[in-house]
């Protein structure tokens, strides 16, 4: 299949019902399933380059995470925190696999997190995983500078406008071609009635970054290594070599912890590689394909 398939599935809250949109590539007669979860701000479209690639192997399953893209906006914004967001992938792997096969998981950044809490849980439906720049690390700085853009209610006159922020917010994803920097901001920005350009996202996603405190942030780390430890599947951790949110430390520490996963790191990048270049995707099938 060379295009994907639009859908959405309805997922709950303590705070009511929301749909949650995914594209879906591949055969859908495919019982090897893929799930690729992307960062805090970003959507399903990051993994067009990576879902076409993958699609001879696996269908592929992009969801946009609630309060992102074509997915619904939640009620209360302090629900957008992991416990609602594996909730929610526990819906939407019920529904696109039919008994025990599990699916295979591609995490970036926010996505690898959920990632580490769903597959720490026992019966846990995730048999293989990518964690791509992410680790149970939270860094202050890289979550402040996180922060800072999330909930600014910024507007663009132009799409050129708001092509040239994303780029420039983007930039510690390394170098890509004008085309491809393109792509990452029409991804991410929607034109408004009023003409005006802005990023596709609900702005409540800043209040649970809002609400972080030191003593917070220690006790999100404890936990999140207790999720990582108790992990048992085949694991791949990515880094990018200029990374500010996991620590070439703390990738060493992962490597001897948990699932104790193989580390490959990409050279020239930060946080956090994108997967749309050759080599970046030949990493992701090399691991996924056995």
């Amino acid at each position: 299949m060379s295009e994907p398939k639009l859908k959405s599935v309805l997922c709950s809250s303590p705070a009511g019902l929301h749909r949650m949109a995914y594209k879906e590539w591949g055969d859908p007669a495919n019982t090897n399933v893929l799930v690729c979860v992307h960062g805090v701000t970003r959507v399903a479209d990051d993994f067009d380059a990576l879902a076409r690639a993958m699609s001879d192997r696996y269908r592929v399953v992009c969801p946009d995470v609630v309060g992102r893209g074509r997915s619904d906006r939640l009620r209360d914004p302090a629900l957008y925190v992991i416990p609602q967001y594996v909730a929610d992938m526990v819906t939407l792997i019920a529904r696109v696999t039919a008994g025990d096969e599990g699916v295979a998981w591609f995490g970036t950044s926010m996505g690898g997190l959920i990632g580490i809490a769903l597959a720490s849980l026992p019966d846990s439906p995730i048999r293989r995983m990518v964690l791509n720049d992410i680790g149970p690390v939270l860094d202050p700085v890289a979550l402040a500078r996180i922060g800072d853009y999330i909930g600014q209610a910024i507007r663009f006159a132009t799409f050129a406008e708001g092509a040239a922020y994303v780029r420039m917010v983007s930039t510690p994803f390394g170098p890509h071609s004008d085309a491809q920097w393109d792509k990452l901001a029409r991804d991410v920005l929607v034109q408004q009635p009023d003409g005006q350009w802005a990023l596709h996202y609900d702005l409540g996603l800043a209040q649970p970054f809002k609400a972080m405190t030191p003593a917070k942030v220690a006790q999100d780390e404890a936990r999140l290594w207790a999720a990582y430890d108790a992990i048992r599947c085949p694991t791949l951790l990515v880094r990018g070599e200029h990374s500010d949110l996991l620590s070439r430390a703390t990738a060493d520490e992962m490597t001897r912890r948990g699932p104790k996963p193989a580390l490959r790191e990409i050279a020239g990048v930060g946080h956090a590689p994108t997967f749309l270049q050759p080599e970046q995707i030949a990493i992701a099938r090399e691991f996924l394909t056995g």
